[in-house]
């Protein structure tokens, strides 16, 4: 990989993985579209380790906050926790789901479901529930009402990231407003699940860099840079944009990028 490559896929990762449009699909589209080779699930998720330090900066009062509380009150009945001890036992709740998933189909998350004519059915498939969710969420919940049975369907909804198209805060968001949060809540949520996820899924794929990946860890280090500084601004921008408006723009261009992709493969054009 090159270092203009590894500085296209650091920016695509670093812009798409906290907006719905699917940063693992992306990462493989992109280079199908470039006639690059496919960067491989091991470079996605060590890469994402950068938007991972976006969201830890971003969101790191809030993070300091949930970790002092939930230790301090581990030993408290559940009932008499302050919000933020809550939230902390319903992130790891919710981070279960995705760790026995993603350990389970290890193998197939690694080669079946990479394959081009499924991300570009996900990404127009979960377009229309993002849709579903955007439109018949009630968007009467803050965060602070968050409880068990919200932290178990948004993190089985998480699962479903594992699938390229889908994407992981479109399937969060989407499972929010499907329980009544509103957007900003849903996005909140989303953003604070995705940490022990992605930074367990980066951590658990370094052992294979270095292999037959075909990357080099220069071009990784750079593209994860990228993804940091892009992840960040991508955040920034998308909580006040959530905070006036629906998810229409983004169900808008991922239905005609899923029918590129799926027509582009079909013929032959990309592989």
């Amino acid at each position: 990989m090159s270092v203009f490559e590894a500085i296209v896929l650091g920016l695509v990762q670093g812009l798409t993985e906290f907006l719905p449009i699917s940063s693992s699909g992306h990462l493989r589209v992109v280079p199908a579209f470039a006639g690059w080779p496919d960067p491989g699930a091991a470079f996605t998720a060590v890469i994402q380790l950068g938007t991972m330090a976006a969201v830890l900066l971003y969101f790191r009062r809030d993070l300091w906050n949930i970790l002092v509380a939930f230790l301090r009150e581990l030993r408290v009945p559940h009932r008499e926790r302050s919000p933020d001890a809550k939230l902390g036992w319903y992130i790891l709740l919710g981070s279960i789901p995705i760790a026995v998933v993603g350990y389970a189909f290890d193998d197939q998350i690694a080669s079946g479901a990479r394959d081009l004519y499924l991300t570009g059915t996900m990404l127009i498939g979960f377009s229309l529930v993002m849709l579903v969710a955007d439109r018949l969420g009630k968007r009467d919940r803050p965060i602070r009402a968050l409880d068990a049975r919200d932290g178990i369907f948004v993190g089985l909804a998480q699962t479903l990231a594992l699938i390229p198209g889908v994407s992981r805060s479109g399937a969060t968001i989407s499972a929010g407003l499907l329980r009544g949060f509103d957007r900003a809540a849903a996005a909140r949520f989303s953003f604070l699940l995705s940490v022990p996820a992605v930074v367990g899924s980066g951590v658990y794929q370094l052992k294979e860099l270095g292999g037959d990946t075909g990357t080099s860890t220069e071009a990784t280090v750079i593209a994860t840079l990228i993804a940091f500084v892009s992840g960040y601004a991508a955040i920034a921008w998308l909580l006040r944009y959530l905070a006036t408006h629906t998810l229409s723009i983004f169900v808008i261009y991922r239905i005609p990028l899923g029918i590129l992709v799926i027509v582009l493969t079909a013929t032959g054009t990309i592989s």
